[in-house]
Protein backbone atom coordinates (compact mmCIF):
# COMPACT_ATOMS: atom_id res chain seq x y z
CA UNK A 1 0.00 0.00 0.00
CA UNK A 2 3.03 2.42 0.12
CA UNK A 3 2.88 2.39 -3.21
CA UNK A 4 -0.75 4.30 -3.55
CA UNK A 5 0.49 7.71 -2.46
CA UNK A 6 3.24 7.40 -4.99
CA UNK A 7 0.25 6.83 -7.44
CA UNK A 8 -1.82 9.35 -6.31
CA UNK A 9 1.15 12.14 -6.87
CA UNK A 10 2.06 10.55 -10.14
CA UNK A 11 -1.27 10.29 -11.43
CA UNK A 12 -1.58 14.56 -11.77
CA UNK A 13 1.63 14.43 -13.81
CA UNK A 14 0.46 11.96 -16.51
CA UNK A 15 -2.98 13.98 -16.72
CA UNK A 16 -1.40 16.88 -17.32
CA UNK A 17 1.61 15.94 -19.63
CA UNK A 18 0.13 13.25 -21.78
CA UNK A 19 -3.62 15.09 -22.14
CA UNK A 20 -1.28 18.39 -23.71
CA UNK A 21 0.34 16.28 -25.47
CA UNK A 22 -2.50 15.22 -27.41
CA UNK A 23 -4.54 18.42 -26.87
CA UNK A 24 -1.92 19.93 -29.40
CA UNK A 25 -2.84 18.34 -31.80
CA UNK A 26 -5.81 20.84 -32.03
CA UNK A 27 -3.01 23.19 -33.78
CA UNK A 28 -3.30 20.71 -36.59
CA UNK A 29 -7.22 21.04 -36.89
CA UNK A 30 -7.59 24.82 -36.01
CA UNK A 31 -9.41 26.58 -39.02
CA UNK A 32 -11.06 23.78 -40.75
CA UNK A 33 -12.29 22.36 -37.38
CA UNK A 34 -14.34 25.01 -34.71
CA UNK A 35 -12.90 24.40 -31.03
CA UNK A 36 -15.90 22.99 -30.06
CA UNK A 37 -15.41 19.74 -32.94
CA UNK A 38 -11.66 19.13 -31.72
CA UNK A 39 -12.73 16.07 -29.19
CA UNK A 40 -14.38 14.37 -32.61
CA UNK A 41 -10.81 13.31 -33.99
CA UNK A 42 -8.54 13.72 -30.79
CA UNK A 43 -11.02 11.51 -28.49
CA UNK A 44 -11.26 8.62 -30.94
CA UNK A 45 -7.67 9.03 -32.28
CA UNK A 46 -6.22 8.56 -28.71
CA UNK A 47 -8.54 5.43 -28.44
CA UNK A 48 -6.80 3.65 -31.76
CA UNK A 49 -3.29 4.36 -30.65
CA UNK A 50 -3.77 3.20 -27.32
CA UNK A 51 -5.04 0.20 -29.47
CA UNK A 52 -2.32 0.62 -32.14
CA UNK A 53 0.59 0.40 -29.53
CA UNK A 54 -0.89 -2.18 -27.24
CA UNK A 55 -1.35 -4.51 -30.44
CA UNK A 56 2.27 -3.73 -31.42
CA UNK A 57 4.37 -5.73 -29.87
CA UNK A 58 2.12 -8.93 -31.40
CA UNK A 59 1.70 -7.13 -34.72
CA UNK A 60 3.89 -9.77 -37.01
CA UNK A 61 2.32 -12.86 -35.07
CA UNK A 62 -1.27 -11.67 -35.96
CA UNK A 63 -0.11 -11.10 -39.19
CA UNK A 64 1.15 -14.88 -39.21
CA UNK A 65 -2.28 -15.98 -37.56
CA UNK A 66 -4.19 -14.16 -40.16
CA UNK A 67 -1.99 -15.82 -42.99
CA UNK A 68 -2.23 -19.15 -41.67
CA UNK A 69 -5.85 -19.18 -40.59
CA UNK A 70 -7.55 -17.05 -43.82
CA UNK A 71 -9.56 -20.29 -44.97
CA UNK A 72 -11.20 -20.80 -41.98
CA UNK A 73 -14.96 -19.76 -40.76
CA UNK A 74 -14.05 -19.05 -37.41
CA UNK A 75 -10.99 -17.66 -36.77
CA UNK A 76 -11.59 -14.89 -34.34
CA UNK A 77 -9.90 -16.93 -30.96
CA UNK A 78 -6.97 -17.74 -33.08
CA UNK A 79 -6.23 -13.94 -33.58
CA UNK A 80 -7.55 -12.87 -30.32
CA UNK A 81 -4.85 -15.57 -28.73
CA UNK A 82 -1.94 -14.50 -31.25
CA UNK A 83 -2.27 -10.90 -30.16
CA UNK A 84 -2.60 -11.50 -26.68
CA UNK A 85 -5.88 -9.08 -25.99
CA UNK A 86 -9.52 -9.58 -26.31
CA UNK A 87 -9.14 -7.48 -29.70
CA UNK A 88 -6.94 -7.42 -33.02
CA UNK A 89 -6.06 -5.56 -35.97
CA UNK A 90 -5.03 -8.08 -38.90
CA UNK A 91 -4.49 -4.69 -41.39
CA UNK A 92 -0.29 -4.89 -42.47
CA UNK A 93 -0.12 -1.00 -41.86
CA UNK A 94 1.27 0.53 -38.43
CA UNK A 95 1.44 4.02 -37.43
CA UNK A 96 4.78 4.74 -38.47
CA UNK A 97 3.97 2.49 -41.84
CA UNK A 98 1.30 4.96 -42.23
CA UNK A 99 3.48 7.96 -42.28
CA UNK A 100 5.87 6.33 -44.78
CA UNK A 101 3.51 6.69 -47.47
CA UNK A 102 1.96 10.30 -47.56
CA UNK A 103 0.13 10.10 -50.77
CA UNK A 104 -1.91 7.31 -49.67
CA UNK A 105 -2.53 7.84 -46.15
CA UNK A 106 -6.56 8.20 -47.23
CA UNK A 107 -6.62 4.47 -48.39
CA UNK A 108 -3.96 3.21 -46.26
CA UNK A 109 -5.63 4.39 -42.97
CA UNK A 110 -8.73 3.09 -43.89
CA UNK A 111 -7.28 -0.11 -44.34
CA UNK A 112 -5.83 0.36 -40.86
CA UNK A 113 -9.13 0.70 -39.46
CA UNK A 114 -10.84 -1.97 -41.59
CA UNK A 115 -8.06 -4.22 -39.68
CA UNK A 116 -9.67 -4.50 -36.47
CA UNK A 117 -11.91 -6.97 -34.82
CA UNK A 118 -15.45 -6.40 -34.66
CA UNK A 119 -15.80 -5.25 -30.79
CA UNK A 120 -13.10 -2.32 -32.03
CA UNK A 121 -15.22 -1.42 -35.07
CA UNK A 122 -18.84 -0.77 -32.45
CA UNK A 123 -16.27 1.69 -30.64
CA UNK A 124 -15.14 3.82 -33.76
CA UNK A 125 -18.73 3.43 -35.00
CA UNK A 126 -20.49 4.99 -32.06
CA UNK A 127 -18.03 7.52 -32.30
CA UNK A 128 -19.04 8.44 -36.22
CA UNK A 129 -15.08 8.23 -36.93
CA UNK A 130 -15.67 7.19 -40.51
CA UNK A 131 -16.91 10.98 -40.83
CA UNK A 132 -14.25 12.38 -39.70
CA UNK A 133 -11.64 10.37 -41.81
CA UNK A 134 -13.75 11.77 -44.67
CA UNK A 135 -13.69 15.05 -43.24
CA UNK A 136 -9.65 14.84 -42.33
CA UNK A 137 -9.37 13.94 -46.40
CA UNK A 138 -11.01 16.29 -47.80
CA UNK A 139 -8.46 17.68 -50.64
CA UNK A 140 -9.44 21.44 -50.57
CA UNK A 141 -7.90 21.09 -46.39
CA UNK A 142 -6.29 18.09 -46.32
CA UNK A 143 -5.68 17.12 -42.38
CA UNK A 144 -5.18 13.66 -42.42
CA UNK A 145 -1.46 12.62 -43.02
CA UNK A 146 -0.63 15.58 -39.98
CA UNK A 147 -2.60 14.17 -37.62
CA UNK A 148 -0.93 10.54 -37.85
CA UNK A 149 2.19 12.34 -38.19
CA UNK A 150 1.30 14.13 -34.65
CA UNK A 151 0.16 11.07 -32.73
CA UNK A 152 3.60 9.09 -33.60
CA UNK A 153 5.99 11.43 -31.69
CA UNK A 154 7.90 9.34 -29.33
CA UNK A 155 5.75 12.05 -26.40
CA UNK A 156 2.54 10.08 -27.82
CA UNK A 157 3.33 6.82 -26.66
CA UNK A 158 0.42 5.25 -25.18
CA UNK A 159 2.05 1.24 -24.61
CA UNK A 160 1.07 -0.62 -21.73
CA UNK A 161 4.54 -0.26 -19.74
CA UNK A 162 4.29 3.57 -20.27
CA UNK A 163 0.84 4.45 -19.29
CA UNK A 164 -1.14 2.10 -16.42
CA UNK A 165 -4.41 1.60 -17.38
CA UNK A 166 -6.24 3.60 -14.58
CA UNK A 167 -3.82 6.73 -15.45
CA UNK A 168 -4.92 6.38 -19.30
CA UNK A 169 -8.33 6.55 -18.23
CA UNK A 170 -7.84 9.97 -16.43
CA UNK A 171 -6.47 11.31 -19.58
CA UNK A 172 -8.74 10.48 -21.32
CA UNK A 173 -11.66 11.97 -18.74
CA UNK A 174 -8.94 14.85 -18.76
CA UNK A 175 -9.52 15.02 -22.60
CA UNK A 176 -13.15 15.13 -22.61
CA UNK A 177 -13.25 17.56 -20.07
CA UNK A 178 -11.45 19.79 -22.06
CA UNK A 179 -13.60 18.94 -24.91
CA UNK A 180 -16.64 19.67 -22.87
CA UNK A 181 -15.55 23.23 -21.71
CA UNK A 182 -14.34 24.52 -25.51
CA UNK A 183 -17.77 23.41 -26.23
CA UNK A 184 -19.00 26.09 -23.51
CA UNK A 185 -21.29 23.26 -21.77
CA UNK A 186 -20.77 22.19 -18.19
CA UNK A 187 -18.19 18.84 -18.02
CA UNK A 188 -20.71 17.29 -16.53
CA UNK A 189 -19.49 14.18 -14.09
CA UNK A 190 -17.18 15.50 -11.03
CA UNK A 191 -14.06 13.45 -12.11
CA UNK A 192 -13.53 11.50 -9.25
CA UNK A 193 -9.41 11.03 -8.51
CA UNK A 194 -7.73 7.90 -7.44
CA UNK A 195 -8.00 9.30 -3.82
CA UNK A 196 -11.06 9.58 -3.48
CA UNK A 197 -11.44 5.72 -5.20
CA UNK A 198 -9.44 4.25 -3.31
CA UNK A 199 -11.05 5.94 0.44
CA UNK A 200 -14.12 4.44 -1.28
CA UNK A 201 -12.65 1.18 -2.11
CA UNK A 202 -11.32 1.18 1.37
CA UNK A 203 -14.59 2.10 3.26
CA UNK A 204 -16.43 -0.33 0.60
CA UNK A 205 -13.81 -3.14 2.52
CA UNK A 206 -14.06 -2.30 5.83
CA UNK A 207 -18.11 -2.32 5.98
CA UNK A 208 -17.96 -5.66 3.79
CA UNK A 209 -17.17 -8.36 6.92
CA UNK A 210 -17.06 -11.11 4.59
CA UNK A 211 -14.55 -9.81 1.96
CA UNK A 212 -12.15 -12.07 2.17
CA UNK A 213 -14.48 -14.84 2.38
CA UNK A 214 -12.23 -18.25 1.17
CA UNK A 215 -8.92 -17.94 0.29
CA UNK A 216 -9.17 -14.25 -2.01
CA UNK A 217 -10.84 -11.49 -2.72
CA UNK A 218 -13.93 -12.23 -5.05
CA UNK A 219 -16.14 -9.37 -5.82
CA UNK A 220 -18.03 -8.01 -8.74
CA UNK A 221 -18.41 -4.22 -8.46
CA UNK A 222 -21.09 -2.47 -10.71
CA UNK A 223 -20.46 1.59 -11.55
CA UNK A 224 -24.17 2.91 -12.86
CA UNK A 225 -22.29 6.04 -14.32
CA UNK A 226 -19.04 4.99 -14.93
CA UNK A 227 -18.09 7.48 -17.34
CA UNK A 228 -14.72 6.22 -19.82
CA UNK A 229 -14.81 3.48 -16.45
CA UNK A 230 -11.90 4.67 -14.85
CA UNK A 231 -13.45 4.41 -11.22
CA UNK A 232 -14.27 0.46 -11.87
CA UNK A 233 -10.51 0.11 -12.80
CA UNK A 234 -9.11 2.23 -9.88
CA UNK A 235 -11.45 0.20 -7.67
CA UNK A 236 -9.72 -2.99 -9.16
CA UNK A 237 -6.85 -1.88 -8.83
CA UNK A 238 -6.67 -1.02 -5.17
CA UNK A 239 -8.38 -4.39 -4.41
CA UNK A 240 -5.44 -5.78 -6.25
CA UNK A 241 -3.32 -4.12 -4.19
CA UNK A 242 -4.95 -5.78 -1.25
CA UNK A 243 -4.74 -9.54 -2.65
CA UNK A 244 -2.73 -9.77 -5.39
CA UNK A 245 -4.79 -12.76 -6.69
CA UNK A 246 -8.01 -11.16 -6.67
CA UNK A 247 -10.81 -11.96 -9.26
CA UNK A 248 -12.88 -8.40 -9.53
CA UNK A 249 -15.37 -8.52 -12.48
CA UNK A 250 -16.49 -4.88 -13.69
CA UNK A 251 -19.48 -3.90 -14.84
CA UNK A 252 -20.68 -0.62 -15.87
CA UNK A 253 -23.38 1.58 -17.94
CA UNK A 254 -22.84 4.84 -19.51
CA UNK A 255 -25.36 7.18 -21.71
CA UNK A 256 -22.42 9.23 -23.57
CA UNK A 257 -21.14 7.78 -27.18
CA UNK A 258 -17.54 8.90 -26.73
CA UNK A 259 -17.20 7.94 -22.74
CA UNK A 260 -18.60 4.78 -23.34
CA UNK A 261 -16.50 3.65 -26.04
CA UNK A 262 -13.86 4.67 -24.10
CA UNK A 263 -14.55 2.47 -21.18
CA UNK A 264 -15.21 -0.43 -23.76
CA UNK A 265 -11.69 0.10 -24.89
CA UNK A 266 -10.57 0.49 -21.41
CA UNK A 267 -12.20 -2.82 -20.59
CA UNK A 268 -10.70 -4.25 -24.10
CA UNK A 269 -7.10 -2.99 -23.41
CA UNK A 270 -7.54 -4.57 -19.52
CA UNK A 271 -8.49 -7.98 -20.82
CA UNK A 272 -11.75 -7.88 -18.99
CA UNK A 273 -15.51 -9.28 -21.31
CA UNK A 274 -16.62 -6.02 -22.92
CA UNK A 275 -20.20 -7.04 -22.89
CA UNK A 276 -19.74 -6.00 -18.94
CA UNK A 277 -19.65 -2.70 -20.34
CA UNK A 278 -23.14 -1.27 -21.63
CA UNK A 279 -24.61 1.62 -23.26
CA UNK A 280 -27.64 3.55 -22.52
CA UNK A 281 -28.98 6.08 -19.81
CA UNK A 282 -29.14 4.08 -16.66
CA UNK A 283 -32.19 5.68 -15.38
CA UNK A 284 -34.45 5.36 -18.47
CA UNK A 285 -32.60 1.89 -19.94
CA UNK A 286 -31.58 0.21 -17.01
CA UNK A 287 -29.00 -2.63 -19.04
CA UNK A 288 -28.44 -4.73 -16.19
CA UNK A 289 -31.89 -5.45 -14.76
CA UNK A 290 -31.93 -8.50 -12.43
CA UNK A 291 -28.54 -8.73 -12.01
CA UNK A 292 -26.93 -8.40 -8.21
CA UNK A 293 -23.68 -7.40 -7.72
CA UNK A 294 -21.13 -7.27 -4.15
CA UNK A 295 -20.55 -3.23 -4.56
CA UNK A 296 -21.87 -0.50 -5.87
CA UNK A 297 -19.15 2.57 -6.60
CA UNK A 298 -20.55 5.91 -8.03
CA UNK A 299 -20.54 9.54 -8.60
CA UNK A 300 -23.30 10.35 -10.24
CA UNK A 301 -24.29 13.86 -11.50
CA UNK A 302 -25.39 16.60 -9.07
CA UNK A 303 -28.36 18.66 -10.10
CA UNK A 304 -28.57 17.22 -13.44
CA UNK A 305 -32.79 17.29 -13.62
CA UNK A 306 -34.10 14.08 -15.04
CA UNK A 307 -36.76 15.39 -17.43
CA UNK A 308 -35.73 13.37 -20.38
CA UNK A 309 -36.55 10.26 -18.06
CA UNK A 310 -39.04 11.27 -17.08
CA UNK A 311 -41.55 8.89 -19.13
CA UNK A 312 -39.72 5.73 -18.42
CA UNK A 313 -38.70 6.78 -14.75
CA UNK A 314 -42.29 7.10 -13.70
CA UNK A 315 -43.59 4.54 -15.42
CA UNK A 316 -41.35 1.80 -13.68
CA UNK A 317 -42.40 3.60 -10.79
CA UNK A 318 -46.06 3.31 -10.85
CA UNK A 319 -45.47 -0.70 -11.68
CA UNK A 320 -46.34 -3.74 -9.16
CA UNK A 321 -43.61 -3.31 -6.51
CA UNK A 322 -42.37 0.38 -8.38
CA UNK A 323 -39.29 -1.73 -9.72
CA UNK A 324 -36.00 0.27 -8.73
CA UNK A 325 -37.90 2.66 -7.20
CA UNK A 326 -40.25 1.67 -4.66
CA UNK A 327 -40.81 4.84 -3.06
CA UNK A 328 -44.22 6.86 -2.21
CA UNK A 329 -42.93 9.61 -4.43
CA UNK A 330 -40.11 10.51 -6.59
CA UNK A 331 -38.10 13.58 -6.26
CA UNK A 332 -38.71 16.26 -7.92
CA UNK A 333 -37.29 16.66 -11.57
CA UNK A 334 -34.70 18.56 -10.97
CA UNK A 335 -32.06 16.95 -9.55
CA UNK A 336 -31.80 13.03 -10.43
CA UNK A 337 -28.90 12.28 -7.52
CA UNK A 338 -31.62 10.37 -5.10
CA UNK A 339 -32.78 8.31 -8.08
CA UNK A 340 -29.47 6.91 -8.87
CA UNK A 341 -29.29 5.65 -5.04
CA UNK A 342 -32.25 3.48 -5.58
CA UNK A 343 -30.88 2.06 -8.49
CA UNK A 344 -28.00 1.44 -6.81
CA UNK A 345 -29.50 0.24 -3.53
CA UNK A 346 -31.78 -2.19 -6.04
CA UNK A 347 -28.67 -3.75 -7.30
CA UNK A 348 -27.13 -4.55 -4.54
CA UNK A 349 -26.80 -8.20 -2.97
CA UNK A 350 -27.91 -9.56 0.19
CA UNK A 351 -24.89 -8.61 2.27
CA UNK A 352 -23.54 -6.04 -0.77
CA UNK A 353 -22.28 -2.47 -0.08
CA UNK A 354 -22.64 0.63 -2.19
CA UNK A 355 -20.42 4.09 -1.70
CA UNK A 356 -21.89 6.97 -3.67
CA UNK A 357 -21.02 10.32 -3.61
CA UNK A 358 -23.39 13.20 -3.28
CA UNK A 359 -23.58 16.84 -2.39
CA UNK A 360 -25.39 18.12 0.60
CA UNK A 361 -28.87 18.24 -0.85
CA UNK A 362 -29.85 14.69 -0.75
CA UNK A 363 -29.26 15.23 3.68
CA UNK A 364 -32.20 17.38 4.07
CA UNK A 365 -33.58 19.12 0.59
CA UNK A 366 -37.68 18.21 0.60
CA UNK A 367 -40.26 18.98 2.80
CA UNK A 368 -41.72 16.05 5.12
CA UNK A 369 -43.56 12.97 2.43
CA UNK A 370 -41.46 15.50 -0.64
CA UNK A 371 -39.64 12.60 -3.28
CA UNK A 372 -36.63 13.44 -1.64
CA UNK A 373 -38.19 12.80 2.29
CA UNK A 374 -39.42 9.65 0.83
CA UNK A 375 -36.05 8.22 -0.44
CA UNK A 376 -34.60 9.58 2.88
CA UNK A 377 -37.25 7.31 4.54
CA UNK A 378 -36.75 4.30 2.54
CA UNK A 379 -33.05 4.17 3.10
CA UNK A 380 -32.91 4.67 6.94
CA UNK A 381 -36.15 2.68 7.84
CA UNK A 382 -34.79 -0.33 5.85
CA UNK A 383 -31.51 0.34 8.06
CA UNK A 384 -29.50 0.55 5.22
CA UNK A 385 -27.64 3.60 5.63
CA UNK A 386 -24.40 2.41 7.65
CA UNK A 387 -22.26 6.26 7.78
CA UNK A 388 -22.16 9.05 5.97
CA UNK A 389 -18.27 10.67 5.59
CA UNK A 390 -17.71 14.45 4.22
CA UNK A 391 -15.26 14.86 2.35
CA UNK A 392 -12.77 18.34 2.41
CA UNK A 393 -13.69 20.87 0.11
CA UNK A 394 -11.65 21.06 -3.57
CA UNK A 395 -11.08 17.34 -3.62
CA UNK A 396 -12.18 17.06 -7.21
CA UNK A 397 -11.27 18.30 -10.43
CA UNK A 398 -14.18 20.48 -11.68
CA UNK A 399 -15.79 21.31 -8.02
CA UNK A 400 -14.95 22.70 -5.12
CA UNK A 401 -18.11 22.16 -2.93
CA UNK A 402 -18.59 20.44 0.00
CA UNK A 403 -19.38 16.86 -1.07
CA UNK A 404 -20.45 13.62 1.11
CA UNK A 405 -19.71 9.25 0.83
CA UNK A 406 -22.77 7.49 1.72
CA UNK A 407 -21.54 4.35 2.83
CA UNK A 408 -24.90 1.68 2.11
CA UNK A 409 -25.46 -1.85 3.56
CA UNK A 410 -27.53 -4.81 3.21
CA UNK A 411 -25.66 -7.42 5.58
CA UNK A 412 -25.12 -4.44 9.00
CA UNK A 413 -23.74 -6.65 11.38
CA UNK A 414 -26.23 -6.29 14.10
CA UNK A 415 -23.92 -3.58 16.99
CA UNK A 416 -24.50 -1.33 13.90
CA UNK A 417 -28.51 -1.99 13.84
CA UNK A 418 -30.80 1.02 13.70
CA UNK A 419 -27.52 3.29 13.79
CA UNK A 420 -25.48 5.79 11.45
CA UNK A 421 -21.92 6.73 12.10
CA UNK A 422 -21.52 10.68 10.95
CA UNK A 423 -17.84 10.87 10.06
CA UNK A 424 -16.79 14.73 9.54
CA UNK A 425 -13.54 14.11 7.56
CA UNK A 426 -13.18 17.67 6.49
CA UNK A 427 -10.13 18.31 7.95
CA UNK A 428 -8.50 15.51 6.84
CA UNK A 429 -6.24 15.92 3.70
CA UNK A 430 -2.80 17.30 2.70
CA UNK A 431 -2.88 20.34 0.14
CA UNK A 432 -1.13 19.45 -3.29
CA UNK A 433 1.96 21.24 -4.40
CA UNK A 434 0.16 22.00 -7.46
CA UNK A 435 -4.18 21.96 -7.79
CA UNK A 436 -5.16 20.29 -11.01
CA UNK A 437 -8.27 22.86 -11.80
CA UNK A 438 -10.25 22.71 -8.47
CA UNK A 439 -8.21 19.91 -6.86
CA UNK A 440 -6.18 21.38 -4.69
CA UNK A 441 -6.41 18.77 -1.50
CA UNK A 442 -5.24 15.00 -1.68
CA UNK A 443 -6.82 12.39 0.88
CA UNK A 444 -3.37 10.39 0.98
CA UNK A 445 -2.33 7.69 2.64
CA UNK A 446 -2.46 8.75 5.84
CA UNK A 447 -5.54 10.50 5.45
CA UNK A 448 -7.28 7.56 3.95
CA UNK A 449 -6.42 5.53 6.43
CA UNK A 450 -7.36 7.77 9.58
CA UNK A 451 -10.71 7.97 8.06
CA UNK A 452 -10.96 3.77 8.06
CA UNK A 453 -9.61 3.68 11.19
CA UNK A 454 -12.38 6.29 12.57
CA UNK A 455 -14.97 4.63 10.78
CA UNK A 456 -13.91 0.87 11.87
CA UNK A 457 -14.34 2.21 15.62
CA UNK A 458 -17.91 3.42 15.01
CA UNK A 459 -18.34 5.23 18.08
CA UNK A 460 -18.07 8.91 19.02
CA UNK A 461 -14.67 10.54 19.32
CA UNK A 462 -11.91 12.60 17.60
CA UNK A 463 -8.97 10.74 15.68
CA UNK A 464 -5.97 12.79 14.99
CA UNK A 465 -2.67 12.13 13.04
CA UNK A 466 0.18 14.04 11.23
CA UNK A 467 0.61 13.74 7.30
CA UNK A 468 3.82 13.92 6.07
CA UNK A 469 3.98 17.44 5.25
CA UNK A 470 3.55 18.03 9.28
CA UNK A 471 0.12 19.22 9.79
CA UNK A 472 -2.54 17.93 11.74
CA UNK A 473 -5.44 15.75 10.25
CA UNK A 474 -8.54 15.24 12.17
CA UNK A 475 -11.92 13.11 11.83
CA UNK A 476 -14.65 13.86 14.59
CA UNK A 477 -17.48 11.06 14.31
CA UNK A 478 -20.99 10.85 16.11
CA UNK A 479 -22.91 7.45 15.98
CA UNK A 480 -26.66 8.68 15.86
CA UNK A 481 -29.90 6.71 16.56
CA UNK A 482 -31.77 6.22 12.96
CA UNK A 483 -34.81 7.57 14.81
CA UNK A 484 -32.53 10.74 15.35
CA UNK A 485 -33.21 11.52 12.08
CA UNK A 486 -37.39 11.50 11.91
CA UNK A 487 -39.72 13.81 13.08
CA UNK A 488 -43.19 14.51 13.29
CA UNK A 489 -44.11 17.85 11.57
CA UNK A 490 -47.17 18.39 13.43
CA UNK A 491 -49.82 21.92 12.65
CA UNK A 492 -50.31 23.62 15.90
CA UNK A 493 -53.48 25.75 15.52
CA UNK A 494 -54.36 28.97 17.93
CA UNK A 495 -58.16 29.92 18.31
CA UNK A 496 -60.02 32.94 16.47
CA UNK A 497 -60.71 35.50 19.11
CA UNK A 498 -64.14 37.46 19.07
CA UNK A 499 -63.91 40.96 20.56
CA UNK A 500 -64.48 40.18 23.80
CA UNK A 501 -61.28 38.06 23.73
CA UNK A 502 -62.88 34.71 23.84
CA UNK A 503 -62.24 32.03 20.81
CA UNK A 504 -64.75 32.03 18.12
CA UNK A 505 -66.91 28.53 18.10
CA UNK A 506 -68.43 26.34 15.80
CA UNK A 507 -70.16 23.35 16.72
CA UNK A 508 -69.31 23.82 20.09
CA UNK A 509 -65.35 24.03 19.10
CA UNK A 510 -62.82 26.39 18.15
CA UNK A 511 -62.41 28.07 15.26
CA UNK A 512 -58.56 27.98 13.90
CA UNK A 513 -56.92 31.27 13.04
CA UNK A 514 -55.47 30.90 9.80
CA UNK A 515 -52.72 33.68 10.03
CA UNK A 516 -51.40 32.11 13.22
CA UNK A 517 -51.16 28.23 12.28
CA UNK A 518 -47.30 27.23 12.96
CA UNK A 519 -45.56 24.43 12.69
CA UNK A 520 -43.66 22.58 14.78
CA UNK A 521 -40.56 19.44 14.23
CA UNK A 522 -41.29 16.89 17.17
CA UNK A 523 -38.37 14.00 17.12
CA UNK A 524 -39.84 10.71 16.17
CA UNK A 525 -38.61 9.33 20.04
CA UNK A 526 -40.42 12.07 21.70
CA UNK A 527 -44.34 12.21 22.72
CA UNK A 528 -46.46 14.99 20.86
CA UNK A 529 -48.56 15.33 23.73
CA UNK A 530 -46.03 15.91 26.01
CA UNK A 531 -43.84 17.72 23.71
CA UNK A 532 -46.97 20.27 23.32
CA UNK A 533 -47.78 21.20 27.06
CA UNK A 534 -43.66 21.32 27.50
CA UNK A 535 -42.70 23.91 24.49
CA UNK A 536 -46.12 25.54 23.13
CA UNK A 537 -48.44 25.55 25.67
CA UNK A 538 -46.75 28.12 28.34
CA UNK A 539 -46.89 30.68 25.94
CA UNK A 540 -49.93 29.37 23.70
CA UNK A 541 -52.36 28.27 26.51
CA UNK A 542 -55.29 27.59 23.93
CA UNK A 543 -52.87 25.78 21.32
CA UNK A 544 -53.86 22.57 20.22
CA UNK A 545 -52.52 20.12 17.48
CA UNK A 546 -54.79 18.74 14.26
CA UNK A 547 -53.57 15.44 14.09
CA UNK A 548 -54.86 15.22 10.53
CA UNK A 549 -52.23 17.56 9.34
CA UNK A 550 -49.58 15.65 11.43
CA UNK A 551 -46.73 14.42 8.83
CA UNK A 552 -43.81 12.25 9.33
CA UNK A 553 -40.07 13.37 7.91
CA UNK A 554 -36.68 12.58 8.07
CA UNK A 555 -33.29 14.79 7.63
CA UNK A 556 -29.99 14.40 8.52
CA UNK A 557 -28.80 17.51 10.23
CA UNK A 558 -24.62 17.23 9.46
CA UNK A 559 -23.63 20.32 10.12
CA UNK A 560 -25.73 20.71 13.48
CA UNK A 561 -24.53 17.97 14.75
CA UNK A 562 -20.56 18.97 14.16
CA UNK A 563 -21.23 22.61 15.12
CA UNK A 564 -19.15 24.18 17.94
CA UNK A 565 -20.09 27.23 19.75
CA UNK A 566 -17.30 30.01 19.82
CA UNK A 567 -17.55 32.35 22.20
CA UNK A 568 -17.58 36.15 20.58
CA UNK A 569 -14.49 38.10 21.85
CA UNK A 570 -15.78 41.03 24.43
CA UNK A 571 -16.33 44.05 23.10
CA UNK A 572 -13.47 45.96 25.44
CA UNK A 573 -10.71 44.01 23.85
CA UNK A 574 -12.01 44.61 19.92
CA UNK A 575 -12.07 48.18 20.67
CA UNK A 576 -8.86 47.79 22.31
CA UNK A 577 -7.43 45.97 19.33
CA UNK A 578 -9.17 48.66 17.31
CA UNK A 579 -7.40 51.42 19.08
CA UNK A 580 -4.03 49.62 18.79
CA UNK A 581 -4.44 49.43 14.91
CA UNK A 582 -5.57 53.26 14.79
CA UNK A 583 -1.91 54.33 16.41
CA UNK A 584 -0.14 51.92 14.05
CA UNK A 585 -1.67 53.81 10.56
CA UNK A 586 -1.17 57.08 12.35
CA UNK A 587 2.50 56.22 13.07
CA UNK A 588 3.02 55.25 9.16
CA UNK A 589 1.33 57.97 7.95
CA UNK A 590 3.50 60.55 10.02
CA UNK A 591 6.41 58.78 9.06
CA UNK A 592 5.71 58.83 5.60
CA UNK A 593 3.89 62.35 5.44
CA UNK A 594 5.57 64.00 8.32
CA UNK A 595 3.94 65.44 11.58
CA UNK A 596 2.57 68.31 9.57
CA UNK A 597 0.43 66.40 7.15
Amino acid sequence: MVESDELIRSVGVNIQEKASLIWSVADTLRGPYKPHEYGLVILPMTVIKRFHDCLLPTHDAVQEAAKKYQNFAVKDGFLREASGYPFYNTSRFTFETLKADPENIEENFKDYLNGFSDNVQDILARMKFADQVERLSDPDAPLLYQVIKDFCSPKADMSPDKIKAVDMGYIFENLIQRFSESYDEDAGAHFTSRDIVYLMTDLLIAADPRVFDGDHIVKTVYDQTMGTSQMLGCTEERLRQLDADARVTCFGQEFNPFTFGIAKASALIRGEDDQNMQFGDTLSADKFGGFRFDYCISNPPFGDPWNPQAQAVEKEHKSAGGGRFPVKKLPAKGDGQMLFTLNGLSKLKDGGVMAIVQDASPLYKGKPESGEDCVRRYILENDWLDAIVQLPTDSFYNTGIATYIWLLSKGKPDERKDKVLLVDASRCFEKRRKGIGDKKNDITKVCRDLIVKAYGAYTDGVFSDTASNGSEIVCETRVMETVEFGFNRVTVETPLYDEDGKPVLKKGKPVADKAKEDTEDIPLNQDIDAYIEREVKPFNPDAWVDPKKTKVGYTIPFTRVFYKYRELEPADDIAKRILEHEKELEASLEALFGEGR
